[in-house]
């Protein structure tokens, strides 16, 4: 008797990634659950955590699938001089998230995997992204040591970020009954952070 037709586990990844791909379009993670997930793509919830370990697995195979997201709308800035590199990397930051709310939110509210392979490839992808913004600054600064650079990528960051998740949340607040532009935010933030970099020279 032939054997039931079984997903192999490559074949059975690209479809739950195509489906949560697909939920995150329109629907925050909180309202998915494995068991919706495995109606989707056919199998019986326990394959799933068979092949993952846990839902939580699952979902942070999605956030590295962002992140390769991510460094791919980022890889194209590469050949600009190194300031408009750095406001076009936030720039582009802001609008992937607001093509991919469900998905960005879901990177952040969702802590780092903790152990093994995932632990380990999210961290070093993160680190990249991290990475290529010190180097611009290096390169836009050259008397920047090592330790500054490590320490303003991040704090450049963490103020674009926050100005990303407020400008999603519209808390940024109105000038004459507008709300005020993330984009206009992010380069004023840039311009005089950088204005002020080459003057620390």
């Amino acid at each position: 008797m032939a054997r039931p037709r079984q997903h192999a586990p490559e074949a059975l990844h690209a479809q739950v990634m195509s489906a949560c791909d697909a939920w995150l379009q329109d629907n925050p993670v909180h309202s998915l659950s494995l068991r919706a997930l495995a109606r989707q793509v056919g199998c019986a919830p326990s394959t799933l955590l068979k092949l993952y370990g846990s839902f939580g697995n699952l979902l942070q195979h999605v956030n590295l699938e962002t992140l390769d997201l991510l460094r791919g709308v980022i890889a194209p800035l590469e050949d600009a001089g190194p300031e408009s590199r750095l406001k076009g990397l936030a720039l582009a930051y802001w609008q992937f998230a607001q093509r991919e709310p469900y998905r960005w939110q879901l990177l952040f509210d969702f802590p780092l995997a903790q152990e093994g392979e995932l632990d380990r490839r999210q961290s070093d992808m993160i680190e990249a992204l991290f990475v290529r913004v010190e180097a611009t600054l290096k390169e836009y600064q050259p008397a920047l040591d090592d330790l500054e650079a490590r320490r303003l990528s991040r704090t450049l960051w963490g103020s674009v970020h926050g100005l990303v998740q407020l400008g999603l949340n519209e808390r940024l607040g109105y000038w004459q009954g507008q709300q005020l532009e993330v984009g206009e935010l992010i380069d004023q933030l840039l311009t005089t952070i950088l204005a002020g970099l080459r003057k620390s020279a």
